[in-house]
């Protein structure tokens, strides 16, 4: 769609309460659509308070309409977490796993106000574009899409964030540009991308960036802290013993791994349309949660459980990233896991210090196939040495048969 083609239709016009937003909406109101903003709450850390973007907006003379999905966006985080699913790189794609809590909230409010249009502000550079647009064809198939940042007429309009600026003065509209910014941030309770700007360039130090919701390792406290965390079939129930729902876990657990330097990554990672772009991720909570439940999983799946698991994480992962998150295969994979995952139950106490997680103990965990007797070295009632010689010399019929036939080489070197 263009912008001379939405005259007489209903826009739900996803906003963030910034310079770009401001100048869709008022240049759509100039035009007399019929236009209706949204924007998500996602528990973002770097909002005081959500309701500041409907005041940010309203200059612009239409209605924003902010959507309550912190439940929604706690209970995607403690998923992934259970999945394990980290993308390209190693990194927690807190804005990917967003995208599709914000589309699905926003086109239920979108609906029960008779939008026919969302409207996303994504570039048509990045993958946000991709996840926008294929979650509403996915979840709201009836409804219509615009994305202003590919209209050739509004590019040329709008070429820079000068023009956007005076185009929004000359309206009586403050639009504050301030000093060229050393890199954006997209932020929700998951976690916090850096990108662009000066983090375009692979010379630039990824600790230019100054994190929001805790510190750089170097700058932690000089002294380890004790992070205690119960898991039941997967999922954090409690920490340091005291129960609580899937959001408020997901603060403490931000709010302590933060603080102590957890969960900074920067990635150099596969983007959806074909390029690849440079981000520092920041998720204390995520990460901190993860490496926890790691001790569980160990703990709990034998090695070809454990293969399967990384297999259907990697493919989560990659889902999550693609937009692909309501699909039939992300729902199969995530229930393949949820199999898996059943006796994943017990309690992890890590040491934190200067961003590491050091673990400490594992207990109350009934579904551990590890037997202290049978991996001892020392005398024990476990598994008896003398029944691995029959093992042993089966392996041997294979290794004798290879040889035999010429197929062992131990001339191997590295070729430089």
């Amino acid at each position: 769609m263009l912008l001379a083609d939405l005259k007489h239709e209903k826009l739900g016009v996803c906003v963030s309460g910034g310079l770009d937003s401001k100048t869709i909406t008022k240049r759509l109101v100039d035009m007399g659509v019929d236009v209706i903003c949204f924007s998500a709450d996602l528990a973002q850390p770097d909002e005081s308070d959500i309701r500041d973007v409907a005041r940010k907006m309203a200059p612009c003379g239409a209605e924003t309409v902010i959507v309550d999905v912190k439940d929604a966006m706690a209970d995607a985080c403690l998923e992934m977490i259970r999945a394990q699913a980290q993308y390209d790189g190693g990194y927690w794609n807190s804005t990917g796993i967003a995208r599709a809590v914000t589309v699905r909230g926003l086109i239920a409010e979108m609906r029960k106000r008779g939008r026919i249009v969302l409207t996303h502000g994504a570039t048509g550079r990045g993958n946000d574009q991709v996840r926008f647009e294929r979650y509403t064809n996915a979840l709201a198939p009836d409804m219509k899409v615009y994305a202003p940042w590919r209209d050739p007429g509004l590019l040329k309009e709008f070429p820079g964030r000068k023009e956007m600026a005076d185009y929004l003065a000359g309206k009586g509209i403050q639009a504050f540009v301030g000093e060229k910014k050393r890199y954006s941030t997209d932020a929700n309770l998951a976690g916090i991308s850096y990108e662009a700007e000066d983090l375009e360039s692979i010379q630039t130090p990824c600790t230019i960036v100054e994190p929001q919701m805790g510190v750089w390792p170097m700058q932690a406290p000089d002294k380890d802290e004790k992070f205690t965390v119960r898991f039941e079939q997967g999922y954090p129930v409690a920490i340091h013993g005291k129960a609580g729902t899937p959001l408020a876990l997901m603060k403490e657990a931000n709010r302590i791994g933060g603080r102590n330097g957890v969960g900074m990554k920067n990635a150099l990672e596969n983007r959806v349309i074909g390029t690849k772009s440079r981000g520092v991720y920041e998720a204390p909570g995520m990460e901190l949660l993860a490496v926890c439940l790691q001790s569980v999983y160990q703990a709990v799946l034998d090695r070809r459980a454990g293969a399967l698991f990384r297999q259907l994480s990697t493919l989560v992962a990659n889902q999550v990233y693609d937009g692909r998150y309501f699909d039939p295969v992300t729902r199969a994979a995530l229930a393949a896991i949820g199999v898996m995952a059943e006796p994943a139950t017990g309690t992890v106490t890590v040491s934190l210090y200067k961003g590491n997680i050091h673990f400490q103990s594992l207990t109350d965990c009934a579904g551990s196939i590890y037997n202290e007797a049978d991996a001892s070295m020392e005398a024990s009632k476990g598994l008896n040495p003398v029944s691995s010689q029959g093992f042993v010399e089966i392996q041997s019929v294979e290794a004798k048969s290879l040889a035999q036939a010429g197929q062992i080489r131990s001339d191997l070197t590295l070729r430089r």
